[in-house]
């Protein structure tokens, strides 16, 4: 794909992919997206396979493209793979970072603190920015890693845990704020494993959060009927089960809460 007009394209439709403006399961009609972003149905069609590839799209042969679906198992694997990614990347930045890394993490978090405050304060409005801070805190957090490959497979599944957290609406308020505080905290302060269990619990927390709601209307593809998840019973339990990290990241189990 070439051109720098290809390139704007393909982040506008992968930004709207992530932030839920495509939604999940959504007919991609070359028509209208060549009329909504300004490019050519050639130029589309390679965007599109640009984003199957990397798990955004999905290709139905000749019937066209859709947006990936979501459901609770691709959650939950999301969700791992963030995990064991991060823990490591997390564990590598507090024992090489600089000051230079101290300044972003500091400077990150002051603007996500920013928001999260608004939000707190009823400003709504503000999810989207809200979210694009906290995504820029937890890569601040992991910049200092060393390994250019691991910082870029973890943005690429950190942008699909993203779209999980943008689709179902996911707010867990001053948890998720004082979790935030506690691992910069954690961070300045060098502790590897104090870090690493808050963002365990963060993580794990958010996604019993959002499927533990009782309706799951959120996992279900346009125009079809919602489903609601069980709410006690020994299956119940099960179909809620955590996103596992690896052993090295479990910490003890607490109770999902809500804001």
């Amino acid at each position: 794909m070439a051109g720098t007009i290809g390139e704007s394209a393909y982040g506008a439709i992968r930004q709207d992919i992530i932030f839920g403006r495509l939604a999940p399961g959504q007919k991609l009609k070359l028509e209208t997206l060549r009329v909504r972003y300004g490019v050519s149905v050639s130029t589309l069609r390679e965007i599109l396979s640009r984003l199957c590839s990397e798990g955004f799209v999905v290709a139905e042969g000749q019937r066209g493209f859709e947006v990936e679906p979501v459901s609770a198992e691709g959650f939950r694997d999301v969700a791992g793979m963030r995990l064991l990614l991060e823990c490591h990347a997390l564990a590598a930045a507090l024992s090489s970072g600089d000051l230079e890394w101290e300044g972003r993490v500091v400077a990150a978090q002051y603007k996500l603190s920013a928001l999260e405050a608004r939000m707190a304060a009823g400003d709504r409005s503000a999810a989207e920015s809200w979210k694009r801070y906290d995504r820029e805190f937890h890569a601040a957090l992991v910049s200092a890693c060393g390994s250019d490959v691991l910082l870029e497979t973890h943005a690429s599944v950190y942008d699909k845990y993203l779209r999980y957290q943008m689709v179902g609406d996911i707010y867990r308020g001053e948890v998720a704020a004082r979790e935030h505080r506690e691992l910069l905290r954690c961070a300045l302060g060098r502790d590897v494993v104090g870090a690493r269990d808050i963002l365990v619990r963060h993580v794990q927390d958010c996604v019993e959060t959002a499927l533990g709601k009782g309706e799951t209307t959120w996992l279900k593809p346009p125009g079809t009927a919602a489903v609601r998840a069980p709410r006690s019973g020994k299956g119940s339990r099960r179909s809620q089960a955590r996103a596992r990290p690896p052993a090295s990241a479990r910490s003890r189990r607490r109770p999902a809460r809500t804001a």
